[in-house]
């Protein structure tokens, strides 16, 4: 049986992640061109800072920050409709960690929530039962987030909602998918991308097979990867390996959580309350066909974007001009190529969703490397 201590026992090993640092110095000097690995899960940029990985690889390795953090690629009119649904009367917004934080045009829903209006955020959807079911006077949304990682426990908590009949339960959906997101990425002409590290806990879920399209539309090698550093650098190796064979294939180096297929089971029951979205757009990538998921027609006496249609902002609306987050997300800039890095912008006062999420680059940066700030010299 699988515990929970065999994910991480002996991934942190210093001696182990030294050897495997060599190995990739060695094997990179076979590579002619350089290596530019997306790791597009912000769960691994913050393993890459936290324990220092960027010093132990070579000059010819670089790192693109990609976009698979849920709460940084979420757009301010999509805040906006969150802090809208909430200043109605009798509602209460019920939503996921650092959402709460992220800001709008009008504010982040802590300001509004400071405002009088009741938003709780929770840890575990399940708990937005029990609140609906405290308050049968109140209609209670569920603003939900999150790649192919969360989307089946919305889908269990709608399931519940239904067989409960908790008609006060209603479903704001902003659960979008990785695939999409790594092809608007690769569209960009500007784009160096040539490699990738697949999300660990989305794989889980959906299997390694999503990247496959990856690897056969882009010639890029991609290997799903663990979160500990033993994972990463081992990963980092098998790319090297790969691009001094001249191959490009799907390897999955996680293969103690992932399969090739992943839960079917969890799939089933994602495919059985939601439809792909034709489009939705992206903080930072702007719109993307296909790349975000519904409910379904018949779920529709459920989806609080119906239900509220006419009360909600629908104005696209871009982030704040000096923050460079939009070119973060798309690997096209490093958080300190930012001029408000950790000056106007620090997790306590975020200009942009990359700050103020514990997943975001930013945050990630800021966090491990600080900032080198020049004071003025007084003579």
């Amino acid at each position: 049986m699988l515990e929970l201590k065999h994910l991480y026992q002996g991934f942190r090993d210093p001696q182990t992640i030294t050897n495997l640092a060599r190995d990739i110095q060695l094997t990179a000097k076979l590579v002619k061109q350089p290596i530019n690995i997306m790791e597009v899960c912000g769960g691994h940029t913050h393993t890459i800072m936290k324990y220092g990985l960027l010093d132990l690889l070579p000059d010819n390795i670089e790192f693109i920050h990609g976009p698979g953090c849920p709460v940084c690629i979420m757009p301010k009119e999509r805040i906006d409709q969150a802090a809208a649904l909430a200043s109605q009367e009798n509602v209460i917004l019920v939503t996921l960690g650092d959402m709460i934080r992220v800001p709008g045009s009008k504010g982040s829903l802590a300001s509004f929530r400071a405002k009088g209006c009741d938003i709780r955020p929770i840890y575990d959807p399940l708990d937005t039962l029990k609140i609906a079911r405290d308050n049968p006077d109140k209609t209670v949304v569920f603003f939900a987030i999150g790649f192919e990682t969360s989307t089946p426990m919305t889908a269990i908590l709608l399931q519940l909602a239904e067989h409960e009949k908790l008609e006060n339960l209603l479903f704001h959906i902003n659960h979008v998918l990785v695939p999409p997101a790594i092809d608007a990425v690769m569209h960009d002409p500007k784009a160096r991308v040539n490699a990738f590290i697949g999300p660990a806990h989305v794989s889980v879920i959906s299997g390694a097979k999503i990247y496959r399209s990856t690897v056969e539309n882009y010639g890029t090698p991609v290997v799903v990867a663990g979160f500990e550093p033993v994972d990463v650098m081992e990963s980092i190796l098998r790319i090297v390996r790969q691009k001094a064979a001249g191959k490009a294939e799907l390897d999955i180096q996680y293969s103690r959580a992932v399969s090739e297929d992943g839960n079917l089971t969890a799939q089933a029951k994602v495919n059985q309350f939601f439809n792909v979205r034709p489009q939705f757009r992206w903080r930072g990538l702007g719109p993307i066909p296909n790349s975000a998921l519904q409910l379904k027609p018949e779920y529709a006496h459920r989806d609080a974007e119906l239900r509220f249609k006419d009360r909600l902002p629908v104005k696209e609306i871009d982030d704040h001009k000096a923050c460079q987050c939009g070119d973060i997300l798309r690997g096209l800039a490093k958080p300190k190529d930012c001029k408000v890095f950790g000056r106007g912008c620090n997790p306590e006062t975020p200009l942009g969703s990359c700050m103020v999420s514990s997943e975001g680059a930013c945050n990630a940066y800021y966090r491990y490397q600080g900032i080198d700030i020049k004071e003025p010299h007084h003579g």
